[in-house]
């Protein structure tokens, strides 16, 4: 099967290569999938799980992509829930190869019906983004109505699902983000809305907050905890402060797992119009180094890129 995988050369190791590699087959509890669509996560090239196996081996040749939408190919033993030809959504492990390529494999407990009401590329946004946005904060957030949540990035990928997600559950959602996303960032159901560029979103911000959930990086969160009411929950999905000696970051900090009812629950919002899903852009399977790399043309501006893998 075709695959774009990371380059072996050492002078460009986050290059990605179209390459023929042997096309995988499902074991016990798998599902192979064809892959429509695959979501793009742009800083996936250089994290442990790409360059390095579980055993802690170098890893070369990763195929990245693990948020897709496809059809079923293929059922391994044990697996009775899906049906050859049935359209789906998910993702898989870290470590397997991913879904820039003709075929992958992931878990029939990782992937879901795919939303009825999405195109493949859409539905490849969702189970990754919505999947983070939903743990965060019912998980690790423990969301309450009427809780107090300010979302850094709230048009990331992530963010947007965030912003949707509580003020579904009676929140009341103060969100950061550039001016070009303020009034989508509004529609979405953010309360407030603050410049994540040119203000100080401390000064904004006059009572204590109940969620902080982090996409962003850098100083934000730390910046945020002194907002946070005591025994409530600050939230992060990036790595920047590991090595920090301060029990509320590594708390904070957690990493996606898939989960098929969660899935499930995401598809029935989606297709009854309570939640939505936005591409940023769809790039082509023959240009994806593109969308890790460069800045594909005709952005929308907010959501998540996508590349299409299979021929509409």
């Amino acid at each position: 099967m075709k695959a774009m995988r990371l380059a072996e050369a050492a002078s460009s190791p986050t290059t990605l290569v179209e390459a023929s590699i042997p096309a995988p087959q499902p074991g016990p509890g798998e599902v192979l999938v064809r892959v429509s669509a695959a979501g793009v996560i742009r800083t996936e090239l250089n994290w442990y799980p790409t360059t390095h196996t579980k055993a802690g081996a170098t890893r070369t040749g990763a195929v990245p992509a693990h948020e897709f939408s496809g059809t079923v190919a293929a059922v391994g033993e044990g697996v009775h829930d899906f049906t050859i030809g049935q359209p789906i959504f998910g993702m898989n492990d870290w470590f397997q190869q991913g879904a820039l390529a003709e075929y992958c494999l992931a878990l029939a407990t990782s992937i879901a019906p795919a939303p009825l009401t999405l195109t493949p590329a859409e539905a490849a946004t969702v189970p990754i983004s919505a999947l983070t946005a939903w743990q965060g904060l019912f998980y690790r957030g423990h969301l309450h109505p009427g809780d107090r949540v300010l979302i850094h990035g709230g048009a990331g990928g992530v963010g947007l699902f965030a912003v949707q997600i509580a003020h579904l559950h009676g929140a009341h959602v103060i969100a950061t983000a550039s001016p070009a996303n303020f009034d989508f960032i509004r529609q979405l159901g953010a309360d407030e809305v603050i410049d994540s560029r040119g203000a100080r979103f401390e000064d904004f911000i006059h009572q204590p907050l109940d969620i902080v959930f982090d996409t962003i990086g850098g100083d934000m969160l730390l910046r945020s905890l002194p907002l946070i009411r005591p025994g409530r929950f600050a939230v992060t999905i990036t790595s920047d402060h590991e090595a920090s000696t301060d029990p509320r970051i590594h708390e904070a900090f957690f990493i996606v797992e898939p989960n098929q009812r969660q899935l499930m629950e995401i598809a029935a919002l989606i297709d009854t119009h309570k939640l939505r899903t936005f591409v940023d852009a769809v790039v082509p399977f023959a240009e994806a180094n593109l969308a890790y790399t460069g800045s594909p043309a005709k952005r929308l501006g907010h959501g998540k890129l996508v590349v299409a893998v299979a021929q509409p």
